[in-house]
């Protein structure tokens, strides 16, 4: 009796385990959470900062350029005195011009003597009209030469001073084209000079993608050494024609804003990026197909469990996938192993799961 009681007991026990499946044990997964993009990245060019505004200058007397005062790289003040050249034929002009004005000026006196002397005979009435007429034109003649002579010494100390070049707004030396000895003409370029105070991004852009920019693209920018140094900027200019050796336009950016980290010569990488209609890429690995519908697992934060969810594909290719809609930015979705879940199945996020 208490044999065949065991064996009712025992049979009973084997249908309620088959009825009542153990769960299903706590699956390790990597995740990934949503992010939604609304910019395209175009590409990735490298630059340099630089200058809006650079001139070259020269001086405007030819001559030997006897000194030169600073180095590529200094920061000038507004009237620095950047170079010199030998000011002896200058000085000697000079010299000419101002002795002409001392002799005309001793002219002047006897000029005004006679015409002084000739007018009292002529108020004596022992004085003839045509000679007080002569002596009055001598004398305008005189004074009209004085007036050329002042100019001729005027111009002679602007053609000294013209020997010493200066800039006429704070810069920064970024190249030169003579040396101390070189004789130059009046115009040529000697120095070049920036100006820091509007800097600029210049990247050299393939000439398919130049002529095909949205109106509304954006660029980022940052240093090449510290990306943390960075800002936005958009074009202001483009070249018109490529170049003939690299096929590239030379574009030129205006900065958003200008970190101190942003020196002239600074190298820099740039960004382009254009805004696109809301998406979310995600691993390849994280679409699961079923009856060839696609869908993702979604994982619940507060109780650790994953459920699928149909979603909408716009691409795909062998690494990642773009969706239209079926998961919302911040949600965490299973990025491996996605043929092994369940409907409710717990899992434990990898420490190390991508974000």
């Amino acid at each position: 009796m208490k044999r065949a009681l065991l064996m009712s007991l025992g049979v009973l026990l084997a249908a309620c385990s088959k009825q009542e499946p153990p769960p299903a044990p706590v699956r390790p997964v990597l995740s990934i959470e949503v992010r939604t993009l609304d910019q395209q990245d175009l590409g990735r060019f490298a630059g340099s900062i630089q200058a809006r505004y650079e001139s070259n200058t020269g001086f405007r007397v030819a001559g030997r350029i006897a000194t030169r005062n600073v180095d590529v790289g200094s920061e000038v003040k507004a009237g620095t005195l950047l170079a010199t050249l030998d000011p002896t034929d200058q000085q000697n002009q000079l010299r000419a011009a101002e002795g002409d004005l001392a002799k005309v000026r001793a002219q002047l006196i006897n000029a005004q003597a006679t015409a002084r002397r000739q007018q009292e005979l002529f108020n004596q009435g022992v004085g003839a009209q045509a000679q007080l007429d002569i002596a009055q034109t001598d004398l305008k003649t005189t004074q009209a030469s004085l007036d050329q002579a002042k100019a001729a010494v005027s111009q002679a100390r602007d053609q000294l001073g013209y020997t010493q070049l200066r800039n006429d707004h704070d810069a920064v030396v970024t190249g030169w084209s003579a040396e101390a000895g070189q004789v130059v003409t009046a115009g040529q370029q000697v120095v070049t000079l920036a100006r820091p105070d509007i800097k600029e991004a210049v990247i050299d852009l393939p000439a398919d993608l130049a002529g095909q920019l949205p109106a509304d693209v954006v660029f980022a920018v940052e240093t090449q050494l510290d990306p943390s140094i960075h800002t936005t900027a958009t074009v202001r200019e483009i070249e018109p024609q490529a170049q003939s050796a690299t096929r590239t336009r030379r574009a030129r950016l205006t900065l958003a804003d200008t970190p101190s980290g942003f020196r002239l010569g600074t190298a820099i990488s740039v960004t382009l990026r254009t805004a696109i209609a809301p998406r979310i890429e995600l691993p390849r690995s994280a679409l699961q197909e079923v009856a060839g519908k696609p869908r993702v697992w979604v994982i619940d934060p507060q109780t650790q469990t994953v459920s699928p969810r149909d979603v909408t594909v716009l691409s795909r290719d062998e690494e990642r996938v773009i969706l239209g809609q079926g998961v919302t930015n911040g949600e965490r979705v299973v990025s491996a192993g996605v043929n092994s879940l369940e409907p409710g199945q717990k899992v434990k996020i990898d420490e190390e799961s991508p974000r």
